[in-house]
């Protein structure tokens, strides 16, 4: 769905930076043992893939819309970009003026790596995964409720549900916040892609381990496939019909969408239409992926079909049924929340009641993107221009943001070549004084709204981070620019709304008492401001010293050993032994520890289990790790009060000092946290 890690359903807004959190954190604790220098590796960004440099604000006429004009611009873009990146195939469906423009495949539905004979794409025929591009199918479904008056958007999500909601805050969860990301739930990873669908139950799996709440709701945009889950339990609570069925007969059937679902696994009479996955071209095809909680992200659909499905929201006669009346459908499309819970956040890219943000061009455009293992889509609305454009890949591509900038070249061209901004937008501006106030204000480093703040992954909050500083004395450099691996500078052109500089991305700022406490970047993505207690200056240095000093202790016992036994020394005293013992089994068990939850965070961010077990002892080594402090300061005592010598007494500090080091870590980023669900 949006953004999640290793590309599990979601759009690569956020899942590049989840994905690099992975593997950075699984490879940060090897690095902290002393096995290479402390940091995030870097990359540097190529250029958007065969697409040419559109100016920030394209001015002009623009091309004509036409069939003829978008075949030859997708014709000479996309075979090209998808050779060059690795990718097998793509689909795409443009529409305007209430028709179906275009409907294009390009590359291949089946590579022939099997030993079959390859099959090209054919945007009628084959279906493509739409990752959280579904979740537009589901809260859709919500909002014909809505239009019945069997829903109401405001009333407590627990009118609805048959099962209690791990709440934190006394403000009531309502189906408004689920479709704008604002529930304040936490992340979560289990669960969300596989390869059995055999006994899928979307109750079973809302209520299995739920994550925690950990934001005011209506206050934080932090985007979340669990409520976009709930969002489609509660269609099947009041409707009382299965969620795909209800969708399939009240959304994809009503819009002329025969050959799209939302069943897992496909229906008999659409598996031989289904693309293959892949991770590139070259490589072996992937099994069908399933989705544990299907409303967020199991839908699957060929592009002739998501065509229609954009005429549809459109308001534009397609199927035998409109989705929704003329003024269910404006609700649906326009911002959902404003300051009254978002503050000066409201001034910043919003969500709608289930799309996003994503205006260029001085355009209304409205949107979403999709991601699961090994296909990745886009569907852009242009609401006032009657048009609209979709994109699918079923590979990830040779480099890790392939998929990514392929899929921005391809609509952010669209909008340049044929909707231009017709004259160049006007600014208010701002007082100097008061930008350069509200410059230094922002200034500090930030990490995303989207986390986990309960258990053991609260510490890939460590890498990742977004880092905000003040340039040319009213400016701001964020280092990486939001939606980007690369620095951005912004300017101040409304109060607490800044606009990158030759760009057009805005971010909005949130203060309370000359204090940044947020900044929106994206409609349903925000930044907040690191603890200083978590500080990667302050939590890096101490996990990597205090690894470092332990695995120097772990050699030095049989090289100790070795030298004593060659010189003729006698062996160690026993005075003190029970306290060697027991700070010996603490180092050991801390550092077998980080060794546990390197492996088990690596396969987790690659959508693999870990089991509970597992991670139980993992914690059972930490706690006697974090026990040991108590013997290791005994030890030093120890070594004092018989005046041992120099370099015993300082061997002892150190690894007082490493254990209490590490134990800190453990306790502050939640290592040793009852719960263990993720």
């Amino acid at each position: 769905m949006r953004s999640l890690p290793l590309h599990a359903p979601g759009s690569p807004r956020t899942a590049r930076p989840l994905v690099r959190l992975g593997a950075v954190l699984a490879t940060a604790v090897v690095i902290a043992v002393g096995t290479a220098g402390c940091g995030a590796p870097q990359h540097n960004p190529a250029p958007p893939i065969d697409a040419p440099a559109a100016p920030a604000a394209a001015s002009g006429a623009g091309s004509a819309l036409t069939d003829t004009d978008v075949n030859a611009w997708l014709d000479g873009l996309l075979p090209a970009a998808l050779d060059r990146t690795d990718i097998a195939g793509a689909t795409v469906a443009v529409v305007d003026d209430g028709k179906i423009l275009t409907t294009r495949g390009y590359g291949y539905a089946d590579t022939g790596a099997s030993g079959n004979a390859a099959v090209p794409v054919d945007p009628d025929r084959h279906l493509f995964r739409m990752g959280s591009v579904s979740k537009l199918v589901t809260a859709t479904a919500v909002l014909q409720l809505v239009q019945d008056g069997k829903l109401d958007l405001d009333t407590d999500v627990k009118t609805y549900l048959d099962f209690e909601l791990p709440l934190r805050y006394e403000r009531a969860v309502t189906v408004r916040h689920l479709l704008t990301h604002t529930a304040g739930f936490e992340e979560r990873i289990a669960g969300l892609i596989g390869t059995d669908g055999g006994d899928l139950n979307l109750r079973r799996s809302l209520m299995t381990d739920p994550p925690e709440q950990i934001y005011q709701p209506g206050t934080v945009p932090a985007y979340s496939n669990y409520s976009n889950a709930l969002a489609g339990y509660i269609v099947e609570r009041v409707s009382g019909t299965r969620f795909e069925e209800y969708v399939q007969r009240n959304v994809l059937d009503r819009a002329g969408m025969p050959s799209s679902t939302f069943e897992q696994p496909l229906p008999a009479a659409l598996r031989d239409r289904m693309s293959n996955g892949y991770d590139t071209s070259t490589g072996p095809a992937a099994p069908f992926e399933i989705v544990g909680t299907p409303p967020p992200g199991a839908l699957s659909a060929p592009a002739t079909d998501m065509a229609r499905f954009m005429l549809a929201q459109l308001g534009e006669p397609v199927g035998f049924a409109p989705l929704l009346d003329q003024p269910t459908r404006a609700l649906m499309q326009r911002p959902a929340l404003d300051a009254t819970s978002l503050g000066t956040l409201a001034d910043g890219p919003r969500m709608t009641l289930g799309f996003f943000a994503e205006d260029r061009n001085g355009h209304r455009i409205l949107g979403h993107g999709g991601d699961t293992k090994y296909f990745h889509s886009h569907l852009q609305i242009y609401p006032d221009d009657r048009a609209g454009i979709f994109l699918s890949l079923n590979s990830n591509g040779s480099g890790a943001l392939d998929s990514h900038e392929l899929r921005e070249s391809i609509v952010n061209g669209f909008a340049d070549r044929y909707f231009p901004a017709r004259d160049d937008q006007p600014t208010a501006g701002v007082d100097p004084a008061t930008t350069a106030k509200h410059a230094a204000l922002a200034a500090g480093t930030y990490e995303s709204s989207r986390a986990i703040g309960s258990n053991f992954l609260t510490a890939i909050g460590l890498v990742g981070r977004t880092t905000v500083s003040v340039a040319d004395g009213d400016r701001l450099l964020v280092e990486p620019g939001p939606l980007s691996d690369s620095p951005a500078l912004y300017e101040e052109v409304a109060p607490w709304v800044w606009r990158e500089v030759g760009g057009q991305r805005t971010i909005a700022m949130r203060a309370t008492d000359d204090r940044v406490e947020a900044i929106s970047f994206d409609s349903a993505f925000a930044l907040l401001p690191v603890e200083p207690a978590r500080a990667s200056m302050v939590a890096v240095p101490v996990l990597a010293l205090s690894t470092a000093v332990l695995l120097l202790a772990v050699l030095s016992w049989p090289v100790g050993a070795i030298v004593r036994r060659r010189l003729g020394r006698a062996p160690r005293e026993r005075a003190g032994r029970t306290a060697r013992i027991l700070s010996r089994l603490a180092v050991a068990g801390t550092l077998l520890a980080f060794a546990g939850w390197v492996l088990s965070i690596g396969s987790i961010m690659s959508l693999q289990d870990v089991p509970g077990p597992a991670l139980r002892t993992i914690q059972v080594l930490q706690l006697v790790g974090l026990l040991g402090v108590l013997p290791a300061a005994v030890r030093l005592v120890d070594d004092v009060r018989r005046h041992l010598g120099w370099r015993r007494i300082t061997a002892s500090g150190l690894i007082l000092f490493a254990l209490a080091g590490a134990g800190w870590f453990a306790v502050e980023f939640h290592l040793l946290a009852p719960s263990i669900s993720y």
